[in-house]
């Protein structure tokens, strides 16, 4: 298969004008520079006899003896993106929960939207999530999810890194019942999460230093680095996990403290604090303690997290949700303090309880509005290359380059602008793109909940 466009943005250097990809099975071939196919056409190469297809017109089709060739006309193909922090169970809560007096009464109003589905709401909501992410051009995504039972029950159309994300407030003593039943739930599935012949990556996800205990953390940790996993969390999100930790007060503090949470790790530390220390133990014996962590938000730091920051080798990912982030007005993200320190920077659209679309498009551009000074090329690598890395699949994904997974999508460009100026700037859905070597000429739309 060849595909032709305007302009093939490779994530690899300068955008190749008037480009053409080969794709073979669910990889890419080749990303010649010119207008000539690559090498999936040229003479000597066996394949049967299909057609061109004009992609812009649906119509013009004639015989070639390439193999089938898309010409994408005026678009720019760029990498599928990928959403390195998203809960899909929630899809069906848009709109649902207006913005709180605290982070505390948010948890308490979705609690009570969430006791009111069951396993059958949840699983149309993943179903819809994943539609909506696929219309905008979203062809990975890293998935937290409150129900690992039902991972076996969905068959994802993108390539999905599931978390089960584990909570043992008011049962710590359960951590390692969680961390086990977790695994065995994902182990059930491994089937559905077979991608072109290869197993999606996945994870755990103890949720926050709030919900979780110490112990869950460490068990995760071990696990991770026996296994060679993923994990995530939430940290530093709120003025009020912060106040919690450090000084043993606010509203969150109160919540937790009202509903049974143990209390006796708040007054003394920063969350980050915490969370390092609780993994220092087991950073002793190797360095791979942080590298496999992706961290959510990371709103709250003081002078002194951001020295312990600096002192961290090797660091964690982190996530920035630029529009969950306005929409519970936490503290302003220290996007450019942490990429001086050398952290690998992605963007997610967390929740629809918090957000009101799951397009990457729109989270790149609510990014440019704090950050107007970064540059178009630089955002579209948090959504692509960085995410990849973040999901150790920097080698697979996240660029338009031989032996990648053939993971890519189609936008507009009409040349009349900066290209990644443009492709930030798409306020759309995505028509035309290719998911694993297969090409969706159509993509489906959501339902909504």
């Amino acid at each position: 298969m060849i595909i032709r466009a305007r302009t093939i943005v490779t994530m690899d250097g300068a955008p190749i004008e008037n480009g053409a990809v080969a794709v073979s099975e669910d990889r890419i071939d080749d990303s010649p520079p010119g207008s000539s196919p690559s090498r999936a056409s040229r003479p000597g190469r066996s394949g049967p006899a299909s057609s061109i297809v004009d992609v812009g017109k649906f119509g013009d089709i004639k015989t070639h003896n390439a193999g089938e060739i898309f010409d994408l006309g005026e678009r720019a193909l760029l990498p599928g993106l990928i959403n390195a922090h998203c809960h899909l169970d929630y899809t069906c809560l848009r709109g649902k929960i207006p913005p709180q007096k605290s982070f505390a009464d948010w948890v308490r109003a979705i609690n009570a939207e969430k006791a009111t589905l069951s396993s059958k709401d949840y699983i149309a909501s993943i179903n819809d999530g994943f539609a909506e992410a696929m219309r905008f051009g979203t062809t990975s995504i890293a998935n937290l999810t409150a129900f690992p039972e039902l991972i076996s029950q969905i068959q994802a159309p993108i390539r999905t890194c599931w978390f089960p994300e584990l909570i043992d407030i008011r049962a710590p003593e359960r951590a390692n019942q969680l961390v086990d039943l977790a695994i065995e739930s994902v182990g059930r599935a491994r089937s559905e999460l077979a991608r072109g012949g290869e197993i999606a990556p996945w994870g755990l996800a103890p949720h926050a230093l709030f919900t979780a205990s110490r112990d869950l953390f460490q068990r995760c940790e071990e696990v991770a680095q026996r296994d060679g996993i993923l994990l995530t969390t939430h940290l530093a999100e709120s003025r009020e996990e912060m106040q919690m930790f450090r000084d043993a007060s606010g509203p969150l503090y109160e919540f937790l403290k009202n509903i049974g949470r143990p209390m006796d790790d708040c007054g003394k530390e920063t969350p980050l604090g915490l969370f390092v220390g609780a993994l220092s133990p087991l950073r002793a014996s190797t360095d791979r303690a942080l590298p496999h962590w992706i961290v959510a938000h990371l709103n709250e730091l003081t002078e002194g997290d951001f020295e312990l920051l600096e002192g961290l080798a090797p660091k964690f990912h982190v996530v920035h949700c630029p529009r969950s982030h306005d929409y519970f007005s936490h503290s302003g993200f220290a996007f450019e303090r942490l990429r001086s320190l050398g952290f690998n920077l992605c963007l997610g659209t967390d929740s629809l309880a918090s957000n009101e679309s799951l397009s990457l498009f729109d989270e790149m551009r609510a990014f440019r509005k704090h950050f107007p000074a970064v540059s178009a090329e630089e955002v579209l690598r948090m959504v692509t290359v960085n995410s990849a890395r973040a999901l150790h699949q920097e080698n697979a994904l996240g660029r338009v380059r031989q032996g990648f997974q053939a993971d890519l999508v189609a936008v507009p460009f009409s040349g009349s602008t900066d290209l990644f100026e443009q492709i930030i700037a798409f306020d759309g859905s995505v028509s035309w793109m290719i998911m694993n070597g297969s090409v969706i000429a159509s993509v489906p739309g959501s339902a909504g909940c």
